[in-house]
């Protein structure tokens, strides 16, 4: 793997960096009080491409590398993580999932207006009593005639109040990874309910929702996938989605040092630069090493994909990795800012806030490391 990005590389990372600190960051600490971004944010997304990344230009995509992907959603994570979860979901785990497993009217009646920005999609597996065991949902789809009921309930469904289409995850015959299915349902048909969640400790900006599910009819041609192989479709979103929760990680980790190594140059102390302290060094050495480390870890998985090589336990890897480490990260910086990080203000806070729950979805800390050390032994801990 060669670690100089190319010009087209460096070109579009700029391009990112611009449009955050243009388009996000002087509105991020609004949108976290007010639990709600703009939503005219997504058509200025899909407007710069940012939302058809890696999917064929025939679709409306933008094309380009897995890698060129990540250094976007880096970015993104630097600004806000609410918005990077914009692009996640609706790009990452719903438009790629399209563009693999669906027939050439899915693609053609979905891709175009996801990667535009026209709509937007959610990723439905979580269940209220059901998250890292997915293999044991609950929401059922039951055969009538040509068509399908769904009936379930989904929770903590990231763009879940603002989505157009939802990628449900419902069981169609027995227990286990084997009798689930997927299927794309226009949320807005009889019988889809969504309700926003609030009160969330971070990616407070974001539209979390509960999906309610009562005898949604969609005809056979929803299904994306054969049927019965809804696991398999959701495990492979989710292995490359793992990558891009690590990429927004390393963004929050570089923004954390950006702003501990920006306050601690200005902020005095016994008449000097709380800079000059071993101390402070320290703490920020810390994170630029968790930085670099990360990112790292991302590139490889992005630089697999890219190669056709198998990546779901380098994926895991990043992921565990990166949020543990913008955790840490965020901790260090506030450290450094000392009681100021406890304004909102400053944007340690929110990035504390924010990280916390990158350690949790898509894939505990713990969920990875037992998919990583089943890889090592062959053994499965579940």
């Amino acid at each position: 793997m060669n670690l100089e990005l190319s010009e087209e590389q460096d070109a579009l990372r700029r391009l990112a960096a611009e449009f955050v600190d243009r388009e996000i960051v002087p509105h991020a600490a609004a949108w976290d009080r007010a639990e709600a971004v703009d939503r005219g944010i997504v058509g200025r997304l899909g407007a710069t491409g940012f939302l058809g990344m890696t999917l064929p230009e025939e679709y409306g995509g933008s094309g380009g590398d897995h890698l060129s992907y990540c250094l976007v959603l880096e970015e993104l994570g630097r600004g806000d993580s609410a918005v990077r979860g914009i692009v996640s979901v609706s790009l990452g785990l719903v438009g790629k999932s399209i563009g693999h497993y669906g027939t050439e009217d899915q693609k053609r009646a979905w891709l175009p207006r996801l990667t535009s920005g026209e709509a937007l999609a959610c990723f439905a597996l979580t269940e209220p009593g059901i998250g890292s065991d997915a293999a044991n949902l609950a929401t059922r789809a039951v055969r009538d005639g040509d068509d399908w009921l769904l009936t379930g309930t989904k929770m903590f469904i990231t763009n879940g109040t603002w989505a157009d289409v939802a990628l449900v995850f419902a069981r169609t015959g027995g227990q286990g990874h084997r009798g689930i299915t997927a299927f794309l349902v226009p949320t807005d048909v009889e019988g889809f309910e969504t309700r926003e969640i609030h009160g969330k400790l971070g990616l407070r900006g974001q539209a979390t929702a509960e999906l309610v599910l009562d005898r949604v009819r969609v005809p056979d041609t929803a299904r994306l996938g054969p049927e019965g192989k809804g696991f398999s479709v959701a495990m492979a979103a989710l292995a490359k989605g793992r990558m891009s929760v690590a990429a927004g990680c390393v963004g929050i980790a570089q923004g954390c040092l950006n702003a501990a190594v920006g306050y601690a140059k200005e902020r005095e102390q016994f008449g000097k630069a709380i800079a000059s302290f071993q101390l402070v060094q320290e703490l920020l050495a810390n994170i630029s090493l968790d930085v670099d480390a990360a990112r790292l870890l991302v590139w490889r998985v992005a630089d697999l994909i890219d190669r056709g090589l198998p990546f779901a336990t380098e994926s895991s890897k990043a992921k565990l990795f990166a949020s543990e480490a913008a955790v840490r990260a965020a901790n260090d910086a506030l450290q450094v800012f000392g009681g100021y990080g406890y304004i909102d203000e400053y944007p340690v806070g929110k990035y504390l806030r924010d990280a916390r729950v990158m350690t949790l979805y898509e894939g505990t800390s713990q969920i990875q490391r037992l998919l990583i050390g089943r890889e090592l032994t062959g053994v499965s801990a579940f």
